[in-house]
């Protein structure tokens, strides 16, 4: 008899610290339901903000990938601005929830940065050409600059400053690109050797900051964040307005493209072109896998004619090393150009 109630208390307390045990598991397990029911209360904060643009739930899917198509990070949600106060208003939003919301930001230009730098899983992304230009401004003088949005793409600015004689200094090979986009990384092109990347040719900047304040910024007002925010790959602050310097654009361009089969003697001139003081004005090189027969494909500095040099490259897979260079000229100097 004392054996069995022995056994049978035992048990019962077994029971009971089973049952205690896994209430206490489950507790720390948070729940699917209040996940979603978190997700949907963040969802609703969002979207009764009082914006004058708007943000979207369900279209995520080109705000989710990489330009290289590394990365797939969904967001939870697309903010569509229609002032820089959209903007602010979001961040500050987002910084009043806390950090129990787990919610990330990112700006997002014309998607083409790498490393999930303009993807935010599960957070906000920023539409950046959804911001309005009101224009682009172009200011002449001694030293001439342009004032644009920072979602304004580089291509729509050469158009314009061009009808003034004027272009940006400094490039990017591709100019379907925002500004803002390019001035997180650095922009770079052909011109940089001799005018710096895009980031060393900018005056001023309008800065919405991690706590949501909006903020100008210059090498001699807030210098620190000026220097941050550029090539900062938008850790720093979203850069919502650019003054940008401007410089006389050439009437003509004298264009080559030089292949090479040999790295040394390609990167020799490379560098021996660079260090010349009144050289080109634009020196650039890469590299190609002759695949499809480079030359039937490309402009070159080769005339169609020259069979002897062209059949030297004819080497289908093997790589090949394009070194492009360009002179500028103005009206007067046309005589000149096929000296080069």
């Amino acid at each position: 008899m004392r054996l069995t109630s022995s056994l049978r208390f035992h048990r019962q307390n077994n029971k009971s610290f089973l049952r205690i045990f896994m209430l206490l598991v489950l507790s720390c397990i948070p729940g699917r339901t209040n996940l979603c029911s978190n997700h949907s209360d963040i969802r609703s904060s969002l979207d009764s903000l009082d914006l004058d643009g708007y943000i979207t739930f369900d279209d995520v899917h080109n705000a989710s990938k990489d330009f290289g198509n590394r990365y797939q990070l969904p967001p939870l949600a697309i903010l569509h601005p229609r002032s820089v106060s959209d903007i602010s208003t979001v961040i500050r939003h987002i910084l009043h929830l806390g950090s129990t919301s787990n919610l990330t930001i990112a700006a997002r230009g014309h998607g083409h940065s790498l490393q999930g730098q303009a993807l935010a899983h599960q957070g906000v992304v920023i539409n950046m050409e959804s911001l309005p230009s009101h224009g682009i401004k172009i200011y002449k003088g001694t030293q001439p600059y342009v004032d644009v949005s920072g979602g304004e793409l580089w291509i729509n600015i050469l158009r314009e400053t061009l009808k003034h004689g004027l272009s940006p200094k400094s490039w990017t090979d591709y100019l379907h690109l925002t500004v803002g986009g390019t001035l997180t990384n650095a922009g770079i092109s052909g011109q940089a050797f001799k005018n710096g990347p895009q980031i060393n040719n900018v005056y001023q900047l309008d800065i919405v900051t991690g706590k949501g304040e909006v903020m100008t910024c210059s090498e001699k007002l807030n210098p620190e964040l000026f220097n941050s925010v550029l090539g900062g790959l938008g850790q720093f602050g979203i850069i919502t307005r650019a003054q940008i310097s401007l410089g006389p654009a050439p009437h003509m361009v004298k264009w080559i493209r030089v292949l090479y089969s040999d790295f040394s003697r390609f990167s020799r001139d490379q560098e021996h072109l660079i260090s010349k003081k009144k050289g080109f004005d634009y020196v650039e090189g890469f590299v190609a896998i002759n695949r499809t027969d480079l030359l039937s494909n490309w402009r070159s500095s080769f005339s169609p004619n020259d069979s002897t040099k062209a059949s030297q490259f004819k080497s289908d897979g093997k790589t090949l090393y394009c070194l492009e260079v360009v002179k500028y000229f103005n009206k007067e100097e046309a005589n000149s150009m096929n000296q080069v």
